[in-house]
Order: structure tokens, then C-alpha cells, then sequence
């Protein structure tokens, strides 16, 4: 049943700011929200959601996110009382939650009062609009959260042992996490995170701004060996890349990281370029990742294709690939150097005529040459122009010589025709 006192306290309150146009933060930030939540229907665990929308984790019941927005629900619905209640056990199963605090307050204001400014319980102006961000976007994400049947078009193939992918979403503050299983992709779960105060797209030290890319995982640190500021741990990440180091991106130590022990979370711009969790998700996360295999793709956000698109994208990508090693083991320098862009560099930043001569050099064994392609990862790479990264190791034969490196490919697209602008090799 429906609190009448609550009832008519919401009424009053949106009656009395929900026209003026000097609308207090806690009104702007209430009503945009339950903007979110009137198209949101909570999905029971393991019950389908609607249409374009994944039922609610197995673990809803203690999902932040989720508890978020039943207390908004419940507001929505005028019965104030089972907001209380709801807050009551956010609070309680995450007591460093500090938003969950700030509307728990609010609400036990609004059992006295009409409330008029977001946060008039306890928090400062200076740290309301942090809040309010952060409580929009963990709403957002979960009435965003992708379709089961969509996959991210950024991934295109993992290679055979790569257990998992973890995708970062910048405008959504949201990483999600997909299992590669018999080389399809399957959402497994997805984390709120903070990311740089000034965004994205990073490229030099100190401008607070997260990366664009693919990058690795290349190292799990414990937390007892980092300050408390790190939380649990860290996850570093191989910034800068080849392609980083190529285009002038510098500064280095971005890591995917907790925080500190008495903070819960962190609003959605507030590192200094890295990637940051609330510290139970960082636990459950690092179980999730292999060092040196697992793939992170950070985006300025994440296009979801379904399924059909994606393997039609994945075999258009392979048989690129595939031309390209066809050329090579040709020895058909022609065909070949057809495949690389005039603005190629490597990773030495040596043009394509100095680049192709010693390839060239390297190469000239006769004929009787086999090469083949392995353990291949390809990846839409995030980048204001239209790019591929493939990774891949490369076995050569020659006569009963046989040789394997590992490669790196960096694609782009050139007038509708793809050309590498970039090969490393180790």
C-alpha cells in the first residue's frame, strides 16, 4: 500500500519544482533520473528482461546498481517507507557506498520535510554534482545494459586461449566482461568504473585522460604491495601501445585499480587516466584475467552488432588477412606492397620504401616457401578513423628451416580499400 504522508510530500515536492526553471540539484537530479527508471523494469534473476535488455544478474539481490534503482522505484511509486527500507539494506551491504548514504539521508529528511536540494542530509555543494553523476550513470547502465544476442563489434576473433575480454565503455562508465567460448562471444558480467576526470583519448603524461585502444593485461599487483589508494590491487595495462608510440601518445601507469578502503566508489570522471572499480568488483575481476593474454579495449563507446553482422565482419577481416599472407608466401613483392599504405611506419618509424627493401632482403630464400597463421586475434580498433588491429603468429618454412615470430598488424581503411599502416614483430 502507498504511503499517503509520502505520498503527498512527493506530490508537493514535484508540484513545487517541477516547473521552475531554477530547479535545485536534488530536483534536476531526482526527476532526470526517474526518467531513467519509468523505462526500466527490474527483471527478476534468471527471468528474461525486456525486449533488448538482458535479465538482471544471478546476484541482483546484492547488485548495487540494482538496489540503486528499486529505491528509485519505490519513490516513483510514492511509497516512501519502502524506499527507507530499500536504502536500509543498500547502506548495509555496502556500508563505504557513500551515494547510498546521501539518499538514505535524504529520504529520512523527507520524512520531516520536503526536500529541496540533493543532498541536504550531509553532502556539501561542492560534491553533489560528482554524486549525482555517478548515480545517473550506474541507472543508465543498467537500463542499457546489451541485448544477449548483440556482441561488441570491437572484438572480432580472440584467439583460441584467450579465456575472456574485458571491454570499457567510457560513455556508458561501464566494463563488460565476455567469454570466448568455441570462439563466440558470451557476456558473462559488467562492472561500474571511473575513468580520467578529463576523458578520454589520452596522449601525453599528467592530462588526466584515459586511453583509446587495444591493450593487455601485463601484471597482476596484490594490493599489500601498493598504497591503500589502489585498493585490493591493480591490473596494468601495455600502454602505450606500438600504435600509441607511433602517434605520439605518451605517459605511461595506466591500470585497471580498486580504491580506497574507505571510499565504496568514485564518481564517473575522477582517476588520472586509469580505469577504476569499487573494490569487490576488482576482486571477482582479477579472477577473470590471465596475464599477458587477456585483451582490453577501451572505447569511447561500444557499438553492439547482432550475431550475423559480427561472423560476416570476421570472415570479411580473415580472408583480408589471409590475401595478404597468400602475397607473402607468393614472394610477389608487387601484390604485396599493394596491402601497405604510402603513410606505413614500423615500429622503428622507418618509412615503407626503407622498411620494404630489408623485408625484402630478409625474405629472399628461393622458392619452396610455406607460411601459415596461427592463434589470430583481430580487433576493430578504437580510433577517429576506421582501423584493424590483427595479431598472429607466423610460421615459415623453408625446406626443412622452419621459423616462427609473432606479428602485429595494424590496419586502416584507405578510399573503401584496407591498407597496414603499421607491422611489429618479437
Amino acid at each position: 500500500m502507498a504511503d499517503p504522508a509520502g505520498k503527498n510530500r512527493w506530490l508537493m515536492l514535484r508540484h513545487r519544482f517541477s516547473g521552475c526553471a531554477r530547479s535545485r540539484p536534488f530536483v534536476v537530479f531526482f526527476l532526470s533520473t526517474l526518467t531513467l527508471v519509468s523505462s526500466f523494469s527490474l527483471a527478476a534473476p534468471g527471468k528474461a528482461a525486456p525486449v533488448q535488455r538482458t535479465a538482471a544478474p544471478a546476484n541482483a539481490a546484492l547488485d548495487p546498481d540494482v538496489m540503486l534503482i528499486a529505491v528509485y522505484k519505490s519513490l516513483a511509486a510514492n511509497r516512501l517507507r519502502e524506499a527507507m527500507q530499500k536504502a536500509d539494506l543498500l547502506v548495509e551491504a555496502y556500508p563505504n557506498f557513500h551515494l547510498g548514504h546521501l539518499i538514505r539521508g535524504d529520504l529520512l529528511l523527507m520524512h520531516t520535510r520536503p526536500v529541496s536540494t540533493f543532498g541536504a542530509a550531509s553532502a556539501p555543494e561542492d560534491k553533489l554534482k560528482n554524486l549525482r553523476d555517478e548515480a545517473i550513470a550506474r541507472v543508465r547502465s543498467l537500463r542499457e545494459r546489451p541485448d544477449p544476442e548483440l556482441v561488441p563489434r570491437e572484438v572480432l576473433q580472440l584467439r583460441p586461449d584467450q579465456k575472456n575480454v574485458l571491454v570499457v565503455d567510457a560513455k556508458r562508465s561501464r566494463l563488460y566482461v565476455y567469454a570466448n567460448q568455441g570462439g563466440e562471444l558470451k557476456l558473462l558480467t559488467d562492472y561500474y568504473v571511473s575513468q580520467g576526470k578529463l576523458g578520454v583519448d589520452k596522449f601525453r603524461e599528467g592530462d588526466q585522460k584515459t586511453p583509446l585502444g587495444v591493450y593487455y593485461i601485463t601484471a597482476s599487483l596484490p594490493g599489500a604491495k601498493l598504497p591503500d589508494f589502489y585498493g585490493p590491487g591493480a591490473l596494468p595495462l601495455s600502454y602505450p601501445n606500438e600504435w600509441d608510440k607511433l602517434n605520439g601518445r605518451g605517459g605511461s601507469g595506466i591500470w585497471l585499480h580498486g580504491t580506497p578502503s574507505s571510499s565504496y566508489s568514485r564518481p564517473p570522471l575522477s582517476s588520472d587516466g586509469c580505469v577504476v572499480l569499487t573494490n569487490p568488483d576488482l576482486v571477482k575481476l582479477t579472477q577473470s584475467v590471465e596475464v599477458g593474454k587477456t585483451p582490453v579495449v577501451i572505447s569511447s563507446q561500444i557499438e553492439f552488432v547482432n550475431r550475423a553482422r559480427h561472423a560476416t565482419e570476421r570472415v570479411q577481416t580473415n580472408n583480408m588477412v589471409e590475401e595478404w599472407r597468400r602475397d607473402l608466401e607468393n614472394l610477389d613483392s608487387a601484390r604485396l606492397l599493394a596491402h601497405y599504405s604510402s603513410r606505413f611506419k614500423s615500429e622503428h618509424g622507418e618509412n615503407l620504401q626503407t622498411w620494404f627493401a630489408k623485408q625484402g632482403k630478409a625474405s629472399s630464400g628461393g622458392r619452396g616457401i610455406s607460411i601459415s597463421l596461427r592463434d589470430v586475434s583481430l580487433f576493430r580498433y578504437p580510433a577517429r578513423e576506421e582501423m584493424i588491429v590483427a595479431t598472429f603468429t607466423q610460421d615459415t618454412r623453408v625446406g626443412n628451416s622452419r621459423h616462427s615470430i609473432r606479428k602485429r598488424q595494424y590496419w586502416a581503411k584507405e578510399h573503401a580499400r584496407w591498407k597496414i599502416v603499421s607491422e611489429t614483430y618479437w
